[in-house]
């Protein structure tokens, strides 16, 4: 039975990482509903949220898959009951002469407004897809000119972390020597 499952992908940040992860999902067919990749408080890493529906066989499939991969350091499947999972979203709505019922609304779901133009407002929301989903019906009637959401993103709650002590690889250093001789000729 399908479940939804989200992934904590620690990378390295490198060049292409994105590009050979979303390929091992499309070369096996695997399907990725939202996907949301930031730096950690490591600057050589990664962490790549990936939400996906799958079977426990595709799941596992995925990890091993994933694990191939040389930039891929770590996956970690989040537990569902134990995870804070968010969505972001902006909208941009003509508000017109319904500003002040849009204005309550938005308070109502916690919504920001970010910014004023004229009779435009931009809304900044952040949830789950759930509340996302209604806030985005409560104001369709008022006319979204434009919207954008981030993928999920994910942390488990407590103390439990996804980390690495020690690369499983060994990732080359820049030879200094060699650059501040190139650096010196030009």
């Amino acid at each position: 039975m399908e479940q939804n499952h989200i992934l904590s992908i620690l990378v390295r940040n490198q060049p292409g990482v994105l590009m050979r992860v979303a390929g091992m999902f499309s070369r096996r067919g695997f399907n990725i509903d939202s996907l949301a990749v930031g730096i950690t408080q490591v600057s050589e890493l990664s962490r790549i949220t990936i939400s996906m529906r799958s079977d426990e066989a595709t799941l596992e499939q995925v990890q091993k898959q994933l694990a191939k991969l040389v930039e891929v350091e770590k996956v970690k499947v989040l537990p569902k009951d134990s995870m804070t999972a968010r969505n972001m979203a902006l909208i941009k709505v003509a508000s017109g002469e319904k500003r002040l019922e849009i204005l309550k609304l938005a308070d109502v779901f916690r919504a920001n407004v970010i910014d004023v133009t004229g009779t435009i407002l931009i809304l900044e929301i952040t949830g789950s897809e759930d509340k996302l989903r209604a806030f985005y019906e409560v104001m369709d009637p008022y006319g979204i000119l434009e919207m954008v959401q981030t993928g999920t993103i994910a942390l488990e709650r407590g103390e439990q972390t996804i980390r690495i002590e020690e690369s499983k690889y060994v990732w080359p250093q820049p030879d200094n020597e060699k650059i501040r001789d190139v650096c010196m000729v030009i």
